[in-house]
This record gives structure tokens, sequence and C-alpha cells, in this order.
């Protein structure tokens, strides 16, 4: 059975970017912002997924996280899926409201956490948005706020923030605000938002060929760590992709799972990509892409072609259902 198409397994540490289409706004008033952290938080919460730090800008956002059980595909379709529904409702909007999909960065913990988490906390006030350390201390939307204490996230580690400052809180606090603090003056990172290993390479089995012909300094915006880091992710990509269906065979078993759930449904697949929505049909369209999704990882595009549907239906109907199981 195939993995997910990206590197990823509980506890792996990421540093994500969610940047709106076209450059385009993400959020618009403070609404928008409370509906955005209102959502991160609850579905990471819901996952099992662990956020160390965010900063939410106007077009795009920052996120340090470790993903949980699902891994970190499910907990950002999901998160990333609800928000645009919601926000594409308020603001009476239609089509895709983030660029392409997110960037996400596996990273070194032991080196770069620190630094990542100061680099993400940083952002508003790189940007402007505000003008001091003390304004940012108060900022609601960056997970800054929430380690000094003055928002009450409960879903940001800031415990385990400050384990990495001291052992004592009001000590680590002084010491964590102290390394912000002194990271102002070195301005933007490019170094913490593409790392040692080139996302132009394409897929993890591109990766492996390279370095199995051993193509010296390969590049990868995906990874941000050392050498040995660097060689055991390429370890796993390569025993990952060994796992991997071949092309062929994936569509020979997408196809056997359309068959057989319209076959115990009482369905033809002729009825299922009609586009009617009679009777048990977006029921048994449901079980599809529940399947696809949460077995093979196939993408909605891929799963809408199966269902004769378009993407943007496939989303709101996982989004609904999602919905559904967390109330």
């Amino acid at each position: 059975m195939p993995r997910q198409a990206r590197l990823d397994a509980p506890g792996t540490l990421h540093h994500v970017m969610i940047r709106g289409i076209e450059k385009a706004k993400i959020v618009d008033d403070r609404k928008d912002r409370q509906t955005f952290v209102e959502y991160m938080g609850k579905i990471a919460q819901e996952s099992d997924t662990k956020i160390y730090a965010f900063a939410l800008m106007t077009n795009h956002a920052h996120l340090l996280l470790k993903s949980g059980k699902t891994g970190i595909s499910t907990f950002m379709r999901r998160f990333l899926t609800r928000y645009a529904m919601a926000y594409n409702r308020r603001h009476n909007r239609h089509g895709y409201l983030f660029q392409n999909r997110y960037k996400s960065i596996i990273c070194e913990e032991d080196t770069y956490f620190m630094e990542l988490v100061r680099y993400i906390h940083l952002n508003p006030l790189r940007a402007k948005l505000v003008h001091s350390l003390n304004e940012l201390d108060k900022y609601p939307w960056c997970g800054h706020s929430a380690i000094m204490g003055d928002q009450n996230y409960e879903w940001i580690g800031g415990n385990y923030v400050l384990k990495w400052f001291g052992n004592e809180k009001d000590e680590a606090l002084k010491a964590y605000r102290e390394y912000l603090g002194k990271g102002i003056p070195e301005g933007a990172r490019v170094d913490l938002v593409g790392g040692s290993l080139v996302r132009a390479l394409g897929r993890w089995g591109d990766v492996s060929t390279k370095r199995i012909k051993k193509v010296k300094k390969i590049r990868d915006e995906r990874i941000l760590g050392s050498e040995t880091f660097t060689n055991r992710v390429l370890r796993e990509a390569e025993v990952k992709v060994k796992h991997q269906l071949p092309q062929k065979q994936l569509k020979v078993e997408l196809h056997d799972v359309v068959e057989k759930i319209c076959k115990k449904e009482n369905a033809s697949i002729s009825e299922l990509r009609s586009g009617s929505r009679r009777g048990k049909l977006p029921g048994v369209r449901l079980k599809i892409a529940i399947r696809l999704t949460g077995e093979y990882g196939i993408s909605l595009a891929e799963i809408a072609r199966q269902l004769g549907i378009t993407l943007s239906a496939v989303s709101k109907m996982l989004s609904r259902h999602e919905s559904s199981l967390s109330t």
C-alpha cells in the first residue's frame, strides 16, 4: 500500500509556510484571524499535532509543528479546507484561497528548534505589524503572546519551548525573551525557509535516484539539517519509494476500490460518475473518498476524477464529514 506523498512520521518536526493564491490576502480582519487561529488550534488538538510557534500575517502564515498520529497531510488538509470554506462563505467568494500546496520543511530539532521559534515569532515585527518587542508580547496572532502569557492558547506547546531555555519557568521566560530580542537585527533568514537538501528535483523517487547515481551536493528545500540528518532522511525516502506502488498498479487498485464499494452499495460506476445526487450516490461517493484519502493518500483532484464530480465538491464533502466527526 502506498505511503503519503510527503515524507512524514508521527513526531516529525516541520516548518510549514502557507501563502495566499497570487499573494492575495488570507485574512481581511480580526474575525478572519480569530477563525484561522481557532480552527488551527481545534484541529491540532483533535489530531494530536503539536504546535510550538506560529505567526499569522496578512497573505501568509508560518507554523512550527510536530505531526501527530495521522501525519501532517491530514492535519493541513482538514485545517486549510475548513478555514478556506469559512472564509469564502463570509466574503461571498469562490475558488482557491491558498497558493498550490503549502510548503513544509523537515527540520533537525536539536540544531534548529530554537532558531525556528525565534524566526517565526519575529515575523510580525519584521513586517512592521508591530513596532517593538513589547507590542509583540501582546500581539494575539502569533504564538509568542501565548508563551508570554497574554493569550490563552492551550494548544500551544509553550512549556516545551521554555524547557529549551531553562528549568525554572520565570528564568526560562526571561532567557527566551532575551533570545528573541537578539534575533531582531538579523532580519530575514533565508537559510531557515529552505534547507540543506532542491525542490526542483520533484518526487522523493527523483531525490533517491540522484543519490544512487552519486550526484554530489544534492540540495532539497524540504530538509533543514546536518549532513548526517540529511542522509538519514534520504535513506528513509528510499525505503518509502520501495513501498510505493507503480502507477499502473495504483490505477488498478483505485478502480478495484471504486468497483467494490459500488457493488456493495448496489450502484453502478456509470451512475457514480454521472454527477447525479439522487438517492444513495452522495453517500457512496463519500465512502470512496474517505477510503482513497485515508488508505491511499490520493489527491483530491484524482478523487474528483474517480467520482465524476468537481474538486470543490470533493473538498466540501470531506470537510462536512470531518466537521460532523468533531461535533
